[in-house]
């Protein structure tokens, strides 16, 4: 069979094919037709329907739409005015700035907090209105937080401790706290986790939810308790009278007047052993003066019993016995 007679065999199977096409393309367009577009008798009865489906709408769910809408707003703004009100009287209040960014921070996560609350009781008031079924969406949003919840609980704990943390202001930057068994200055803090830095300078960074018990070396005052050690031999009213005149002139003291909050009190002696006798000095200063404060005493005190030829206390001494020997050398 030549080339020229397979090409034309093949042209008029694939005409056929198309015909055939064509054919059942006729058949199937009355139906289409008729499936897509109403007949022409019942169009206007359609008409009447969609009308009177729209004016019962506009009639009776559109103003609740409406109303929800605009008390949604009403609310968001409300609130939105009584916590920018509140931070700005906290503000005007607080003496600390840091503490001012704090309540401002707190304030911008109520509100957004308060936002998605009222914007989510809106939309389920507002969708079956629109004849949305709510049923599947909420059991699938169910399912969705569950799931979201149990993979994040740790980092949902930390927000919600450090909201507290913020909100009872249990400690601030720079004061000197224990937290989560590490002792230091906070550095910075936030929502998710506090930083803090030792004496030796390591960087400590504690997440919120570790956060039991916080223990603030620096909160309104910190008090020293200054140990003096003197002789047994020398008389306890004159060392008690020497070290209440110390007191009063570091008390008195323009350079340190700012820095103590109280007398100096001596209550007397808390120790005797070892031939020395232990008197006892209680100062309350202002957060983190308590170390220049300790250093000015003890530089006072020991000039004083210089000048006064107090004996200080003795040193523990170690005896060795040689055998044999009943003398110590």
């Amino acid at each position: 069979m030549s080339t020229s007679s397979r090409l034309r065999k093949r042209i008029l199977r694939q005409a056929a094919r198309w015909w055939a096409k064509v054919e059942a393309a006729k058949e199937m367009k009355p139906i289409l037709m008729a499936l897509l577009l109403p007949e022409t008798g019942n169009l206007p009865a359609l008409l009447r329907d969609w009308r009177e489906d729209t004016m019962t709408f506009l009639r009776h769910d559109a103003p609740k739409i409406v109303l929800v809408v605009l008390g949604s707003l009403v609310l968001i703004r409300l609130l939105r005015l009584i916590t920018r009100k509140v931070t700005a009287l906290q503000t005007r209040k607080l003496p600390s700035g840091l503490r001012a960014q704090q309540i401002q921070t707190l304030a911008s996560v109520l509100t957004s907090v308060g936002v998605f609350v009222i914007l989510f009781v809106a939309a389920l008031m507002v969708l079956p209105l629109l004849g949305l079924n709510l049923g599947p969406l909420l059991a699938s949003a169910g399912i969705a937080g569950l799931a979201i919840g149990f993979g994040a609980q740790t980092l949902v704990h930390d927000f919600i401790n450090g909201f507290f943390i913020l909100l009872e202001n249990q400690y601030d930057i720079g004061d000197n706290i224990r937290i989560a068994g590490v002792k230091g200055t906070v550095e910075d803090m936030s929502l998710r986790r506090t930083v803090l830095r030792d004496d030796d300078g390591t960087v400590h960074i504690v997440p919120n939810s570790e956060i039991k018990l916080v223990s603030n070396a620096t909160r309104d005052w910190s008090q020293l308790t200054l140990r003096v050690a003197v002789a047994y031999s020398e008389p306890s009213d004159r060392i008690l009278a020497l070290l209440q005149q110390v007191g009063d002139e570091v008390r008195h003291d323009p350079a340190f007047a700012d820095d103590i909050v109280s007398d100096i009190q001596v209550p007397g002696i808390d120790r005797v052993g070892n031939g020395e006798a232990e008197y006892l000095m209680l100062v309350k200063t202002r957060p983190n003066k308590q170390y220049g404060v300790s250093r000015e005493l003890r530089r006072r005190i020991k000039e004083l019993f210089q000048k006064n030829n107090i004996q200080a206390g003795a040193p523990g001494r170690v005896y060795v016995m040689e055998q044999g020997s009943t003398s110590p050398r």
